[in-house]
């Protein structure tokens, strides 16, 4: 489990294609005198585990499910990529719980300055466009961040000087695609109402009315 508040912006050392499969090297910077073997990090957002730590870093390999579902696919060597270990109980929770499980790919499709900051416009798929909700949250390439709105199918957050200068988010243009997971909380809520695990009681009505989702079925 992941919080969304980005520790470290390494940079990939080296890939080497493997039957399909991925082995990735990454240097960490300052988390390296933390890591240890088979330690889960978030890179972008998606959870990894550590096979080797290195002395500037770990390696680690990507399955073609994750390549196939991921922006993981089109690292090259040297980029900058977000970086976050496993959470512990002793964590300060600055983000959202967040699992490192990529729902989607978005595309950034508008930046436009905002006093100090710079407002982010993604194109989200339609298959995850309806967890979206003003003022939730959601994780761009492993950042928690807050929804300013959601219009259609693309949703716009606000980003600080902050978090620019301090992940990956300092890189990006229009056109760059990014690893989207949504709240977890919104994913279960639905699945227990298609269920019918809420109760009799519960229905989509009475959570559109009480504004768990608004008229057009989103959360």
């Amino acid at each position: 489990m992941f919080t969304g508040i980005v520790q470290a912006v390494g940079k990939v050392e080296s890939l080497q294609s493997l039957r399909g499969d991925l082995r990735l090297a990454v240097d960490t910077g300052k988390l390296a005198a933390v890591l240890k073997e088979g330690d889960s990090i978030a890179v972008n957002g998606v959870c990894l585990t550590a096979t080797k730590v290195t002395e500037i870093g770990f390696v680690t390999d990507v399955s073609t499910e994750t390549l196939s579902l991921t922006t993981l696919g089109s690292l090259r060597e040297n980029t900058s990529v977000n970086l976050e270990s496993a959470l512990t109980t002793t964590t300060p929770l600055g983000g959202h719980i967040m699992s490192g499980h990529v729902d989607g790919i978005g595309e950034i499709v508008g930046m436009d300055n905002d006093a100090r900051s710079v407002q982010f416009e993604f194109a989200v798929p339609e298959s995850i466009v309806r967890y979206m909700a003003k003022k939730g949250s959601v994780a761009i390439d492993g950042v928690s961040l807050t929804v300013n709105s959601v219009t259609n199918n693309k949703i716009a957050v606000n980003i600080l000087p902050h978090t620019i200068k301090n992940t990956v988010f300092t890189e990006y243009a229009l056109g760059r695609q990014v690893n989207i997971e949504v709240d977890m909380i919104a994913r279960y809520l639905e699945r227990l109402a298609d269920t019918g695990s809420l109760g009799e009681g519960v229905t989509w009505e009475k959570l559109r009315n009480h504004g768990f989702i608004n008229q057009d079925g989103n959360s």
